[in-house]
């Protein structure tokens, strides 16, 4: 009876101690109103116009969603992860925790706990993580005190929105986004058993760094799910079978505009500083969904087809398999981490090769096996003669792609930039922004940060110059041959030439443009004064200092941005019109409040003029013939409209290529180079390398446009006669009046050298 006595006897000790313990602790628990008053830091989020997410900027990724929004199967799997009995227990659930210490004390393998959600939720917003018997309590405590004071709905809308799921994820929201690319009503029940899975070890079973780890507790949460009712054997089976898209990039976010989520960040950081991180501010951009997908797609298509022509380089890197075990696929998919997928180029380990099959490991455990067509872009690489250090070999780290059949295929990274902006030349609105191939590998703004030479895409400001001298379309000037002596250069003779060393003599200046002769331009420049031309294309938005009063001004010798660009196009297709490019459209707080629109200020208002309507429909007219009939008459071709108008430009060597076209509701420019200068390699000029990818957007961008013209602006005259003779006294009058000047301005000129680019 005695040890019995002292057994009732301690154990009421115990309790009247702890009684005493909980007495004097409850009224030190840290008040509720961390809770009440909910405020986490909330990251800057970015969108298109049309509201796609496309970046988001902050310590914490995190997206706040109210519990009637979380789907039912998603709190299913989260009850069935992390606590079946959450709507019954008060706070601690003492039948979970008799039974995690029966589990315990037989088990002999792993522990098991019996934390509640609300426990977590104290957890998580007022302790420490320190495994204390004194935290156990304070635990306990406020999670009493929390169920005392919220429903279970609020204690779990807590829970879905505060919990860390790894990724910098806070929230089943944040990560729906971050792993999957969805939004949490998008997510099938496979993804939210996985999503359910996060919370015991967030690390331990992420996706992306653990697959195999994660899809064992995706299969633990789906099997309690069936336990508890939740869902039917068929439901698993099928779960278990779906092929989950988990994205390794946390960044990639479904439309690639990162460059414009980035341009957004530095505009929002100006006006909030700190604060742009953490207090739920929303960017809404100019850009469309599928005028940004169009744009990169036409880029990367451009850049891939440009690569594709030059020929494979070799290997990408290689990796010692003699100190690893090849047939532990955890150890493979380790050395791939490194490595990050870029624009669908997925990495690949060679695990064996010859020239008729190559042998790769994927991440996540996918082996392809090459052969064939496969093989054919890299198939020099695969000769035993080919160099050590580019062959492919075991142990190379090369490149797969998808082709249009679906089919895998050996590709490689491109070392090319490119770039395309297309904005609204009514208003200045971009519509898309593709500032290079992947902002991961460099986060350079090519559109923006850039400055390159123009080449002959900057001709047509010396010709609007030239109209405002009285010249016209049917002005004469001769293509032949100058040669400007070094008394006058100041350094040594200067001998342009042109693209293709072809001299046609006396042309109108509209077939002058048309067929871009870098000789007419010359004389064009010459006649009507450097000086006066630099300070003429000012007007268009480009910098006078970039751009030098010397005649390779008339070869685009200068520097300028494909924003600058964009801009100054947009004057012709809008009737002299001088817009602002802008690329966000408002700025809203986390409640949708608007706190900053823009407010652009429209073509037709005309304080915005900066040359005279009359000017700018001849430079339409003259530039569409440059699609009509000249360098860029690819483009009638491929999209058989009759509204378009643009111009091609090469740079000296080879070095740069554009085209700068529009439609009268579109302004676009594509550019392809490289980021330290040289050669794109012999005929790589606008018309065949940065045109393609021009096309390819605008046949996206434009389709189910109608068709649409300038007007005709008042005070002009049409002449129009199918007499040769007429013809010729026309343009024999206005040779024979700008022929004196011109020859004048060549004896007068000082100092018209700054290099020896010979533009196409």
């Amino acid at each position: 009876m005695l040890p019995l006595a002292l057994l009732v006897g301690g154990l009421l000790v115990a309790i009247a101690l702890l009684g005493i313990l909980v007495i004097l602790a409850y009224p030190r628990l840290p008040s509720l109103e961390t809770l009440t008053d909910y405020r986490p830091k909330i990251p800057l989020r970015v969108f298109t116009a049309d509201g796609y997410l496309i970046g988001e900027f902050g310590e914490e990724r995190r997206n706040l969603v109210p519990i009637g929004e979380v789907p039912d199967t998603m709190k299913q799997a989260i009850l069935a992860a992390e606590d079946e009995r959450f709507y019954q227990h008060s706070g601690v659930d003492s039948l979970g925790i008799l039974r995690a210490a029966y589990s315990n004390l037989i088990g002999g393998g792993k522990r098991q706990g019996a934390s509640t959600i609300t426990m977590q939720v104290a957890r998580n917003f007022f302790l420490s993580s320190e495994k204390t018997l004194t935290r156990k309590l304070y635990e306990a405590l406020l999670s009493f005190k929390i169920e005392n004071n919220f429903s279970k709905d609020e204690i779990l809308e807590l829970y879905v929105n505060q919990i860390y799921l790894g990724q910098r994820a806070y929230g089943f929201a944040a990560a729906a986004q971050i792993y999957f690319g969805k939004t949490l009503p998008e997510i099938t029940l496979a993804e939210a058993a996985m999503l359910a899975g996060l919370p015991k070890a967030p690390s331990a079973y992420n996706p992306v760094a653990n697959p195999k780890r994660a899809r064992l507790r995706q299969h633990y949460v789906l099997r309690r799910m069936h336990e508890l009712g939740y869902i039917t054997p068929e439901q698993v089976e099928a779960a278990k079978a779906e092929s989950l898209h988990v994205k390794r990039d946390i960044n990639d976010f479904g439309v690639h505009a990162e460059h414009v989520a980035e341009m957004a960040r530095q505009i929002v950081y100006e006006r909030y500083q700190d604060e742009t991180y953490t207090i739920g501010l929303r960017v809404f951009t100019t850009i469309r969904k599928a005028d940004q997908e169009a744009a990169y797609e036409a880029v990367r298509l451009g850049v891939m087809d440009y690569d594709r022509r030059h020929g494979y380089r070799g290997a990408e890197a290689y990796v010692d398999l003699r100190t690893m075990d090849t047939a532990q696929e955890e150890a493979l998919d380790e050395r791939l981490q490194e490595f990050e997928d870029s624009n669908g180029l997925k990495p690949a380990l060679v695990l064996a090769a010859d020239a008729k099959q190559v042998t790769a490991f994927l991440h996540g455990g996918e082996t392809l096996v090459l052969r064939g067509n496969a093989l054919k872009f890299a198939a020099r690489m695969l000769d035993k003669k080919a160099p050590a250090n580019r062959r492919i070999r075991p142990g190379a780290i090369i490149r797969v792609a998808k082709d249009d059949k679906n089919a895998w295929q050996i590709s490689q990274l491109p070392n090319v930039e490119a770039a395309l902006v297309a904005s609204s030349p009514l208003d200045g609105e971009i519509r898309a922004l593709v500032g290079g191939i992947d902002f991961n590998r460099s986060n350079f703004n090519h559109v923006t940060q850039a400055w390159r030479q123009p080449g002959s895409s900057f001709k047509p400001f010396i010709y609007s110059a030239a109209l405002e001298k009285s010249y016209s379309p049917a002005s004469i000037i001769p293509d032949e041959p100058v040669s400007v002596n070094a008394d006058e250069t100041g350094s040594q003779v200067w001998e342009p030439r042109n693209y293709d060393d072809k001299y046609e003599g006396p042309m109108t200046l509209r077939t002058a443009l048309a067929k871009s002769k870098n000789m007419v331009s010359i004389r064009l420049l010459q006649s009507i004064g450097p000086r006066y031309a630099q300070d003429y294309v000012s007007r268009f938005g480009f910098d006078a200092e970039k751009n030098p009063p010397y005649l390779t001004l008339a070869l685009g010798a200068g520097a300028v941005t494909l924003w600058q660009h964009v801009a100054a196009y947009s004057v012709f297709a809008n009737g002299g019109y001088k817009v602002e490019p802008y690329i966000v459209k408002q700025i809203t707080d986390s409640k949708g409040v608007v706190l900053a629109a823009a407010q652009p200020v429209k073509a037709g208002d005309e304080t915005l003029r900066v040359i005279d309507a009359r000017n700018a429909y001849i430079m339409d007219s003259m530039l569409k013939d440059v699609v009509r009939r000249g360098t860029a008459i690819r483009v009638a071709a491929a999209l058989k409209r009759n509204d378009l108008a643009g111009k091609t430009g090469t740079t000296n060597d080879y070095v740069d290529a554009w085209f700068c076209g529009y439609q009268p509701d579109l302004v676009a420019i594509s550019w392809i180079g490289f980021d330290q200068p040289r050669r794109l390699g012999d005929g790589e000029t606008g018309s065949f390398a940065a045109l393609p990818i021009w096309i390819n957007y605008m046949e996206k961008a434009l389709k189910g446009v109608p068709e649409r013209s300038m007007d005709r602006p008042d005070g002009m005259t049409t002449i129009t006669t199918t007499d040769p003779t007429t013809l010729h006294e026309v343009q024999d009058l206005i040779y024979r009046e700008h022929l004196p000047a011109i020859e004048e301005e060549i004896r007068r000129q000082e100092n018209p050298f700054l290099g020896s680019p010979n533009t196409p």
